[in-house]
């Protein structure tokens, strides 16, 4: 069954050092584009958590947020060198003084210096290959979760597309009912404008009949008709696949317009260019549809 490329999943592992809490959104997008915002003490694992959502979810713009809680609210508090502070503030006082400024230097402009506040010992020594377990347990909860809700949206997605394919079918079907009586039609209308011109004179009907002939082959649309069947069959036989198919319903639905416009330029005839119109119309909307199928 085909999945949407939009959905949201959230996944959280507890354990005795804290609690990982994951979530994951994604959007449609042409190709797999895998985000990852997580602590800096965890970036190494980056890579492990981009596999884990990769091996699920196989298109879309997917963002994935990791959050990590120390034990019982513990926080790791930073450090401050002092002597980079000091160094810091006379400098500063020392510019203050030879650009003849006046104000002693605020606090917030020394901290802001970069290496004045640093990590504590502590949370730098974290071991991030230990905690893999138990985010990968988290990344996999937010990965089922979303699973889960891009299933359901493909659900939606499939039958929507599916009624939509039957009614082409039903309009195309219209149109494969018209065509030979369009080249009857135009016969019987050739031939009752000769009538009128010729007046009573013999009419040559060999030349009437290479008239309808060429009329007929210039607006046959058998082949486009044929070729159009072929394509639904695909269409419906790749709604029912479980891999990821958007890209195959894209490019059929462009070989489906490609068909349809053929129809629609060969025929002269009013009731199949309405078809034509209206058979554009929903095709349109099933390839906007098809664009959010992974």
């Amino acid at each position: 069954m085909i999945r949407s490329m939009t959905g949201y999943g959230k996944g959280e592992e507890l354990s005795e050092r804290g609690r990982f809490t994951v979530e994951i959104r994604s959007v449609n997008h042409r190709y797999g584009e895998i985000s990852v915002r997580m602590p800096r003490s965890f970036l190494s694992l980056e890579n492990e958590v981009k596999k884990l959502v990769a091996a699920v979810l196989k298109r879309g713009k997917i963002d994935v947020t990791v959050q990590w809680e120390e034990a019982g609210g513990a926080v790791a508090m930073p450090q401050a060198d002092l002597a980079l502070a000091r160094g810091y503030a006379e400098l500063f006082r020392s510019l203050s003084s030879e650009l003849g400024l006046n104000g002693d230097v605020p606090l917030n402009l020394v901290l802001a210096q970069k290496g004045v506040l640093r990590e504590t010992a502590v949370a730098a020594a974290i071991d991030e290959t230990e905690y893999l377990p138990q985010l990968a347990a988290a990344v996999n909860a937010a990965v089922a979760s979303i699973d889960a809700m891009r299933a359901r949206e493909g659900q939606a997605l499939h039958d929507d597309l599916s009624a939509r394919r039957r009614q082409l079918s039903a309009s195309v079907a219209q149109i494969s009912d018209r065509a030979p009586r369009v080249v009857e039609e135009y016969r019987q209308k050739l031939k009752l404008r000769l009538d009128q011109l010729l007046d009573g004179v013999e009419m040559d009907l060999v030349r009437l009949a290479q008239e309808v002939a060429l009329m007929a082959d210039r607006g046959d649309v058998t082949e486009e008709l044929v070729r159009l069947s072929s394509h639904f069959a695909q269409f419906d036989e790749a709604l029912s696949l479980a891999e990821p198919v958007g890209r195959k319903l894209d490019f059929l639905m462009q070989e489906m317009n490609r068909e349809v416009n053929t129809i629609g330029s060969k025929s002269s005839d009013t009731e199949i260019t309405t078809l034509v119109v209206a058979i554009k119309a929903e095709m349109e909307k099933m390839r906007e549809q098809v664009q959010n199928v992974e």
